[in-house]
């Protein structure tokens, strides 16, 4: 994320400006990505995934990140899906890592492991409880994701990104108390953050004002995901305290049974969001692919993010 652009996107917020419009795209330089996977469940879903690590990777993003499910539940299929990206790939992975319903010395433990195999970059996550449980720290273990920040600072020189709620986390006290618990995470030892999957542009820039006013220095990603089931995208939001806008109720509405227009909407929608960030300083994004690679690679060609030769 360059700093003069953003500071001008600031300024305009300040003075009342509007976001500003859509970049012609000659004399736009391609922004940097990077890509989000989850481990698969099933033999079906495993070749499903290497072929979206196959197409996506020919974009050469700065890194791919794996999930981490609730509780730890994914952890071996997690571990294995990063390993063999080491192995297979020339990409760099990223491990997501968090530390509910575990000891410290468990987590260490693991990501002593990743270190090891030459996992160079972890996510580090709190996490959430399996089941929709309430959270609270286990015995023994890390309290809240500053504390595994600080904890995989000790075990080794890890590269550390870290999540940040332009809305609000949907557990923190307030807006500042959550923004004050990015900065401990930032302070803690981590070097970036990706955001949570927001559609408001104006929602994003206005939590960039308010981090910056904050002492946040440190890139704040946006988190971009592509959405075709605008049901299954909106059951999610609702669960991570992501809004979602009327218009887009509106374009997905009655296209159910359409699948190739909700394709085509989604491509619009998504390219329209991050190229209008773009114009507005942005210069790196972070795709939630869902393991579905066509949308993401279209709307990384619309950037002007090209394959490249092995």
């Amino acid at each position: 994320m360059t700093h003069s652009p953003l500071r001008d996107t600031l300024e305009r917020w300040a003075s009342g400006t509007r976001i500003a419009p859509l970049p012609e795209r000659e004399g736009i330089a391609p922004p940097a990505i990077s890509f989000e996977f989850f481990p698969p469940k099933t033999p079906t879903l495993e070749t499903q995934l290497w072929a979206c690590i196959e197409r996506l990777g020919t974009l050469r993003p700065s890194f791919v990140s794996v999930t981490y499910g609730a509780g730890g539940s994914t952890q071996e299929r997690t571990h294995a899906t990063v390993l063999r990206i080491i192995r297979e790939t020339s990409l760099t992975p990223a491990a997501h890592l968090t530390c509910v319903g575990a000891t410290r010395g468990a987590v260490d433990d693991v990501a002593q492991r990743y270190w090891e195999a030459g996992v160079k970059h972890i996510v580090a996550l709190r996490g959430d409880p399996p089941g929709g449980e309430a959270c609270t720290p286990y015995p023994g273990g890390y309290a809240f994701a500053a504390d595994l920040v600080a904890g995989l600072r000790r075990v080794a020189d890890f590269e550390i990104t870290v999540a940040a709620y332009p809305e609000t986390h949907p557990q923190a006290a307030s807006p500042e108390a959550d923004l004050d618990n990015l900065k401990r995470k930032l302070d803690a030892g981590a070097t970036r953050a990706i955001s949570q999957v927001f559609f408001d542009n104006g929602t994003y820039l206005r939590f960039l004002d308010r981090a910056l006013a904050a002492g946040i220095k440190a890139p704040i990603v946006p988190g971009i995901m592509p959405v075709t089931n605008f049901a299954q995208a909106a059951k999610f939001c609702a669960a991570c305290g992501t809004s979602v806008p009327k218009w887009m109720a509106s374009l997905f509405e009655g296209l159910d049974d359409d699948v190739e227009t909700r394709r085509m909407v989604a491509a619009a929608t998504a390219s329209e969001q991050v190229r209008t960030l773009q114009a507005n300083g942005i210069d790196e994004f972070h795709f939630y692919t869902l393991n579905r690679p066509d949308l993401v690679y279209a709307i990384a060609r619309i950037l002007g993010v090209k394959p490249q030769a092995a």
